[in-house]
């Protein structure tokens, strides 16, 4: 019978040498996006990357935390948590959600000048892999917050029309760059833009609810 360091031999002194070094991050983050290529972000979890990858899953945890920041390491986001940031606008009171929320967003990408946003988002979309998966992470981690908040029936619908306008920001600020919206201060963007997520959120939608749009979404965080 085996200790946990010594399984097979060679395979056991890998694992022994692989939480020290920069290589084992790059092990993980390759391991991380084959996984979620291959079983949808839903279905990875940390656990199914650590096996991939030939580590624990404490390894896993000690370079990126969770399932959100493994996969958002995968598009090239190291430092970045974007859900965090969602959950934590998402708290305050719902009448000054849309304000929040598009402040702390422009905040965010505002950081590095928008230089993650025009490297990230075009490399993402030329990737027909991760295209497929940005959807399932943003229903889960970015969205599946606000609508767990609103607790209304068409919750998915307006949260979808949230992203739409929010998306739009982002491109005309950072990708297409329109003035003087691509250069007004964040607290500007936001009071402008603000009222309309907000009323997106929580205002009345013409030809009212959706079909379709009332049924939940989870948020796994795959442990």
């Amino acid at each position: 019978m085996t200790d946990g360091r010594a399984d097979d031999g060679a395979g056991a002194a890998r694992r022994g040498r692989r939480p020290a070094g920069q290589d084992t991050r790059e092990v993980v983050l390759a391991g991380a996006r084959d996984e979620f290529l291959e079983r949808g972000y839903e279905a990875a979890s940390v656990r199914s990357v650590a096996r991939r990858a030939g580590v624990d899953p404490g390894t896993v945890r000690h370079w990126f935390g969770d399932k959100t920041r493994l996969f958002t390491a995968s598009l090239g986001l190291a430092d970045v948590d974007p859900a965090t940031l969602v959950r934590a606008a998402a708290q305050g009171p719902v009448d000054g959600l849309g304000e929040r929320l598009v402040r702390a967003v422009v905040e965010l990408w505002d950081a590095d000048g928008g230089a993650t946003v025009r490297l990230v988002i075009p490399a993402v979309m030329t990737d027909p892999g991760l295209r497929g998966l940005l959807p399932q992470f943003l229903g889960a981690e970015i969205l599946g917050p606000i609508v767990r908040r609103l607790d209304v029936a068409d919750a998915r619908l307006r949260t979808a029309l949230v992203a739409s306008q929010v998306a739009g920001v982002l491109m005309t600020r950072f990708l297409v760059p329109i003035d003087p919206l691509a250069t007004l201060p964040p607290a500007r963007v936001a009071a402008l833009v603000g009222p309309t997520v907000q009323r997106y959120l929580t205002g009345d939608l013409p030809g009212g609810i959706a079909s379709g749009t009332g049924e939940e979404q989870n948020s796994p965080h795959g442990e």
